[in-house]
């Protein structure tokens, strides 16, 4: 993973890229979760196990990069990580197949 960059405009475009995939996957999955069926049930489950995951992973880094005497800065891109992890793999996922 691309470390994230202090320059505000590729900050910037970095955030849009993360907003469009957060919003690609919300629309395949939704999709997906339409289609009804055991893909459906899957899916649903899934996306529920991942959000849990997620939000686990998010507060063992912000932890550990407090407790590691980081700046807020980088507090925030840890606590981020596992979010943005989560979203790539789930975008690569869903428009693989």
């Amino acid at each position: 993973m691309r470390r994230p960059s202090t320059h505000p405009t590729t900050a910037m475009l970095e955030a849009f890229e993360f907003a469009f995939q957060v919003q690609s996957v919300m629309a395949l999955r939704l999709l997906r979760i339409s289609a009804g069926g055991s893909d459906a049930a899957v899916e649903t489950q899934r996306m529920i196990a991942e959000k849990a995951e997620a939000v686990w992973r998010s507060q063992l880094a912000a932890g550990l990069a407090i407790a590691s005497g980081r700046d807020s800065g980088a507090v925030a891109v840890a606590a981020f990580r596992p979010y943005r992890r989560a979203v790539k793999a789930n975008h690569r996922r869903l428009t693989s197949g």
